[in-house]
């Protein structure tokens, strides 16, 4: 190998997440081709482009929700093609979490019984101890017996937040999180998004059209 082959040899066997030859087609016909990337572990990414771009898709296939139609994605040592349908379920809840645009919490259930359902997906006991340490570090413990629709947009995304790190993933994936906030709660949710990436050593990817973080994730994609 040459010395360039090396690095990129290497580099592939420290990413995390990395995507090679990524395609999807839709219902419609029409099709779209990803560029290959690979984000080392416990790295933090940006993931740019505008709406129509194929940005929530890409996020989908990486963390699983949607089947792989072309080329490959890869957690750690997994490559996400090989897993059948129960098996990419489990394998999302104990490996990937996803911090989606709209919460998709269970409103029957309270806060603290979204945490723990995210738990039993995953194929793992309750853990009340984690699941009240979580969102007393985010500064939600005090609504962990309340209801989602009880929360404000703000406590929302902090209780989103932990659900996606109860399990300890290796890749969090963010889409759109500062789409409808001003900057000073942009700040503060990106702060949180980093401050709980390093507390549990995840990569992070943050899927975004909002050149406000550009600066601040030197690391970046661009679709």
């Amino acid at each position: 190998m040459v010395k360039g082959e090396v690095y990129a040899y290497l580099s592939y066997l420290r990413a995390m997440l990395s995507v090679e030859k990524l395609q999807h087609s839709y219902k419609s016909g029409a099709s779209i081709g990803f560029p290959d990337f690979s984000c080392e572990k416990g790295a933090h990414w940006l993931l740019l482009g505008q709406s129509g771009k194929g940005k929530t898709t890409l996020l989908h296939l990486l963390g699983g929700l949607l089947t792989i139609q072309k080329g490959k994605v890869r957690v750690g040592d997994t490559c996400l093609n090989d897993l059948k349908r129960a098996e990419m379920d489990r394998f999302r809840g104990q490996h990937i979490g996803i911090i989606f645009q709209r919460s998709h919490f269970v409103r029957s259930l309270t806060v603290g019984e979204n945490l723990a359902l995210a738990q039993s997906l995953a194929g793992l006991p309750a853990d009340w101890d984690r699941i009240q340490l979580l969102l007393d570090q985010l500064n939600v413990g005090h609504k962990a017996r309340s209801k989602p629709d009880a929360l404000s947009q703000g406590e929302q995304q902090r209780v989103a937040i932990a659900r996606a790190i109860i399990n300890r993933p290796t890749v969090i994936l963010a889409d759109e999180p500062t789409s409808a906030l001003d900057d000073e709660n942009t700040d503060e949710v990106i702060r949180l998004l980093e401050e709980e990436a390093r507390s549990v050593g995840a990569t992070l990817l943050i899927v975004t059209h909002d050149n406000r973080l550009k600066a601040r994730f030197p690391k970046q994609i661009q679709l």
